[in-house]
């Protein structure tokens, strides 16, 4: 399983939020994001920032009350050819407040899994920069290129939000859709190494459970750390070229359609 290297982190965040903001010039304030085709790119500017701004403000203030949390939002400037600069402040912004020190200081964690809130926040920010910064990829209809180690810690961060303890109050449609009777899937990126690039899922009455490494499955879905990524976020088909299926494609798409989630 590729864990999240923090300092790594930190820099893809400050960079994916860089890549956005050149894709998000290059398509124009009022595109239509395809990928979330209900957003404008000037949406999708005023979402990243004002997140990354609030996520800051959580960690600088070290709040673990969620009765606490920031209720005001930084504001995205009006003329578009600011937003390169205020998107950068707000990635560094976040990138610092996740310092080492910070990593594992009392911080309110959205999960409530094993993690401290810092590191869960460090890696939904880094899933908002990511997969946001594919979105206005899309919409300026530029290539998407996202490492493979990257792709792989997001994927890791992926199931352990669906499965974290608090999914079920926070997406009780999704936690209930994806129980079963031991249906299992497993995700293989053909790009990593099998002891790092494999995630196995299995649906249990209770409640879905996940875990690294590679099982007998019902069906397999295969493809390059990033097109599985795209996949799970919904950016990409099962269909694409990129993506292999092998065994129960139902199964595959039921998954998909009940695990939309959004990063935080």
């Amino acid at each position: 399983m590729t864990e999240l290297n923090a300092e790594h982190a930190r820099q893809a965040i400050v960079e994916h939020t860089r890549r956005l903001a050149e894709a998000a010039a290059a398509a124009g304030p009022d595109a239509v994001v395809p990928t979330a085709p209900q957003w404008t790119v000037s949406d999708l500017v005023e979402h990243v920032g004002q997140t990354q701004h609030w996520v800051a403000e959580i960690i600088e203030r070290r709040i673990t009350d969620p009765m606490q949390l920031p209720r005001e939002m930084a504001v995205l400037p009006t003329d578009p050819q600011e937003w390169s600069a205020w998107l950068s402040e707000s990635a560094r912004r976040v990138a610092n407040a996740c310092s080492d020190d910070a990593l594992d200081a009392p911080v309110f964690n959205p999960a409530g899994d094993e993690r401290s809130g810092t590191r869960f926040w460090l890696a939904s920010l880094l899933n908002e920069a990511v997969v946001h910064g594919a979105d206005a990829a899309g919409a300026a209809k530029r290539t998407v290129d996202i490492d493979a180690d990257i792709a792989a810690a997001l994927i890791t961060n992926h199931f352990a939000m669906l499965t974290s303890p608090n999914w079920e109050m926070q997406r009780s449609e999704s936690a209930h859709a994806i129980r079963g009777t031991g249906q299992r899937l497993q995700w293989a990126a053909t790009d990593l190494d099998g002891n790092v690039g494999a995630w196995f899922v299995e649906r249990r009455p209770d409640g879905a459970n996940w875990q690294p490494g590679s099982h007998p499955a019902d069906v397999t879905i295969s493809g390059p750390a990033r097109s599985l990524l795209l996949s799970l976020t919904r950016r990409l088909p099962l269909s694409d070229s990129g993506i292999t299926v092998v065994g129960d494609t139902t199964l595959a798409q039921h998954w998909l359609d009940n695990t939309a989630h959004v990063a935080g």
